[in-house]
């Protein structure tokens, strides 16, 4: 057997198929604008801390080049290849969720990174995917008895009861590194990816509502959450401690008006905003390119997700339309709830922006979800 054989057999695509460009093409946009917001919102705060104003770009160049080479790898994989290891990188990732509980290191006062060399990795953000991932394998395996319509039980235990439990594991894991916002993230991912498989809604809503009152009673009854929840509620009166990074946004927000006061030219990023660079970089962009800038990069995020909806109803299987769906959403979600914490809509809970938020392994690992949609757009029956 020769090596072009070998490599069709197993992991390596032979050109069946192009990938999608149009999705292609708003990955990099972001990835370019987000690169550049990165450079601008970080360069102050960087020369504050590590006396070295390209701290932040230098090292999100680093790792976006890194990003778009796992891409362009995790495009040429099979999708059968990704099917076939969804169980063993579901599985790994409960071992490293439960191992950061033990060896994990403790950063701005939680225990969620694991340091593997000159590598820091945080398990609950691998979680995204690989629950996703299981989840689309499970349906794949076992759709017709999910969707049974004859048979409640077989609705009941293949259609919510296991494919809740392989949700849930991770969710438990995560809840207990005190993550609030990954778990409403899984959660929320988790159930929609579930309902996309097509199963009937009345199924899982008692399951819904269970994992509701889950997350409002953590809300509501740990220390950690209860002082963000009164804090969001009311953050003038505490605009020296906790609502001191809320109000700052907000006032970048509102400084920035319908143009902002241009690229590189924000005022508030000088140390009043906190994290500039991570999760609060959105409201530095409001402030240097206004609303209209906001409103352009929300489109594309839009636009990126509508068109990995429209690759996923053209999928060629389940598995494939599922995972699709499954990232695509957890995109939609985290922008959402990104913009939600920024606008203070919502309680703070740390959430980053996709594409523009400082950071490596999480970058590295969505350009690596990039990647797999990539993969599975060549056999999708869609005008590329």
């Amino acid at each position: 057997m020769n090596l072009k054989s070998l490599k069709s057999k197993f992991m390596f695509l032979e050109r069946r198929g192009k990938v999608d460009l149009i999705f292609l093409s708003l990955v990099i946009s972001l990835a370019i604008f987000g690169t550049l917001m990165v450079f601008s919102a970080g360069y102050a705060y960087a020369e504050f801390r590590y006396d070295d104003g390209n701290f932040f770009i230098k090292r999100q160049m680093i790792w976006v080049a890194v990003g778009v080479a796992v891409m362009i790898i995790a495009s040429h994989i099979k999708p059968e290849t990704y099917k076939i290891l969804s169980p063993f990188l579901y599985i790994l990732t409960l071992i490293l969720l439960i191992l950061v509980l033990v060896i994990g290191f403790v950063g701005n006062g939680a225990q969620r990174w694991i340091s593997i060399g000159p590598l820091t990795i945080q398990p609950s953000e691998i979680a995204k995917m690989t629950m996703v991932m299981m989840l689309a394998y499970y349906f794949s395996r076992n759709e017709e008895k999910a969707l049974d319509k004859k048979s409640k039980g077989n609705v009941f235990v293949f259609g919510t009861l296991i494919p809740g439990l392989i949700m849930l594991v991770p969710i438990i894991l995560v809840m207990i590194q005190k993550h609030l916002s990954c778990i409403i993230i899984l959660g929320l991912i988790g159930l929609l990816v579930i309902i996309a498989s097509g199963i009937n809604t009345k199924y899982i809503s008692a399951f819904t509502a269970l994992g509701g009152v889950g997350v409002l009673c953590i809300a509501l009854f740990t220390d950690y959450t209860k002082d963000r929840i009164t804090v969001w509620q009311d953050p003038e009166s505490y605009k020296l401690t906790g609502g001191w990074q809320t109000l700052q946004g907000l006032m970048a927000i509102g400084s920035g008006g319908l143009f902002g006061l241009g690229f590189g030219k924000s005022l508030l990023k000088y140390c009043y905003v906190s994290e500039p660079a991570n999760d609060m970089i959105f409201a530095i962009l409001c402030e240097e390119l206004g609303l209209v800038g906001a409103v352009f990069v929300l489109f594309l995020f839009s636009f990126l997700v509508i068109r990995g909806y429209t690759i996923a109803l053209r999928a060629e299987n389940t598995f494939e339309r599922l995972v699709i769906f499954g990232i695509c959403t957890k995109i939609a979600v985290q922008v959402l709830l990104n913009v939600a914490v920024v606008t203070n809509t919502i309680p703070n809970t740390g959430i980053s922006l996709p594409f523009f938020s400082y950071g490596g392994s999480s970058l590295i690992m969505l350009f690596f979800e990039m990647g797999m949609i990539l993969s599975f757009s060549r056999r999708a029956k869609i005008s590329k």
